[in-house]
């Protein structure tokens, strides 16, 4: 079904005018999360556009929109044609990371909010620009670190910051996993349900292999962030908002592709220290051994001069000084790192807050100009990892200082005509 192609969906958006008009962009895996938390909110918003560049992947999403949401949403493969249509008020954008700060500034452009899942960049420049874009161009961009929006996580920050553990000055972030080998690819034929063309979008063109698409890209520098920025965006974020601190003095990281020899261009291990100046952040992903920190597969610890927290997306535990657990907080219910969709209540509020942002101008949890404080220090990691050296940083805005071969990392080269701009 194409945009406006059919009198049952037109009707749809004239008669929901009380509503948003939302567009989902990228419809694989953690699209069913934006899903879920529209119908949470469905009283608020609809989903009245879907795309993806797989025919085969948008068919299927369309279908389970009209079962959960109870009507069709219009399709089409390329998001372009969407910002075009001044009914969309608001896009949300799970699409590969090196589409997501170029689709974001093509919405703000376009006159449309953006909710824009984690990495909000694939590199620090695009970072900067897309905090630029949306301050040129006013609307709001939320990003998907959502448990900024958990209320459990929001009480304890708040608690941190009252003097809980007196003053706190380290947290240690991390998540383990037991990802697979992704092999060696082989060139291949594209599928004929697939625009690679498009898919590829602002990132210099590759010939399609067949171990890339539709999740393996995380893994290749020219697509994906590894997973530092894949996971490790969301706990060291919290490390950071309890620790109430920016950009740090130094980063520096270690790490390799230990566990497999692959197609694999990241580490499966890496060690990351974010130094302040009377605080730290350690940051430790396991991509391949799913060996638990504190019996969890993923959180973040903050310890202070008076005790300790530990917290994750399912409550939080509170230390004393010698390590006695002195009190608790269960949500009752169990995530996993294993779970690659994330359809959880944490998100279904952070698109709530989202929601009442454009509709009553409510002070956004996670705004972009505040998520992309943790995407560069990640980013930057990534590089520390690629120079094999710690870097000096700008704390104002994070630039690399005294390092020209680290600086050259800050953005990307562009397919012709595809790079993002003001």
């Amino acid at each position: 079904m194409a945009i406006g192609s059919t009198a049952k969906s037109y009707g749809q958006i004239l008669g929901s005018n009380d509503r948003l008009n939302f567009a989902v962009i990228g419809l694989h895996s953690r699209a069913y999360a934006h899903l879920s938390a529209l119908k949470a909110n469905k009283d608020a918003a609809r989903i009245a556009y879907v795309c993806d560049v797989d025919s085969n992947t948008m068919k299927k999403f369309a279908g389970d929109v009209e079962r959960e949401m109870g009507s069709a949403p219009a399709v089409d493969k390329d998001f372009r044609h969407i910002l075009q249509l001044k009914d969309v008020d608001a896009i949300t954008i799970a699409t590969p990371d090196h589409w997501h700060a170029p689709m974001a500034i093509a919405g703000l452009q376009a006159g449309k909010h953006v909710y824009v899942e984690k990495p909000c960049s694939h590199n620090p420049a695009e970072g900067a620009l897309l905090v630029e874009a949306q301050k040129k161009y006013g609307k709001l961009v939320q990003m998907g670190t959502q448990q900024r929006s958990s209320p459990h996580t929001i009480e304890i920050v708040d608690k941190i910051h009252n003097g809980l553990i007196g003053r706190a000055y380290f947290a240690k972030a991390w998540y383990s996993n037991i990802r697979k080998s992704i092999g060696v690819g082989k060139e291949a034929p594209v599928p004929p349900q697939l625009d690679w063309d498009l898919w590829q979008g602002p990132a210099p063109r590759m010939p399609y292999k067949d171990n890339v698409q539709p999740y393996n890209w995380h893994w290749f520098k020219i697509w994906g962030t590894g997973e530092t920025l894949n996971n490790g965006t969301h706990e060291v974020d919290v490390c950071r908002w309890a620790l109430a601190v920016d950009y740090p003095q130094r980063i520096a990281s270690s790490g390799g592709r230990y566990h497999f020899k692959d197609d694999w261009q990241f580490y499966d291990t890496l060690i990351t220290s974010y130094e302040y100046e009377d605080k730290m952040i350690a940051w430790e992903c396991k991509c391949c051994n799913g060996m638990k920190f504190y019996n969890r597969d993923r959180g973040s610890v903050i310890m202070g001069t008076t005790g300790s927290v530990l917290v994750d997306r399912d409550g939080y535990e509170i230390y004393d000084l010698k390590g006695n657990k002195t009190s608790e907080f269960k949500t009752g219910k169990e995530t996993s790192s294993g779970d690659l969709t994330g359809r959880d209540s944490m998100t279904d509020l952070h698109f709530a807050n989202f929601i009442a942002g454009i509709r009553k101008g409510d002070k956004l949890n996670a705004p972009v100009s505040v998520g992309n404080v943790a995407v560069t220090m990640l980013q930057l990691s990534n590089v520390s990892w690629e120079v094999n050296r710690t870097l000096e940083l700008d704390t104002a805005d994070g630039k690399v200082q005294h390092d020209s071969e680290a600086m050259k990392m800050w953005g990307r080269e562009y397919e012709k005509g595809w790079a993002p701009h003001l």
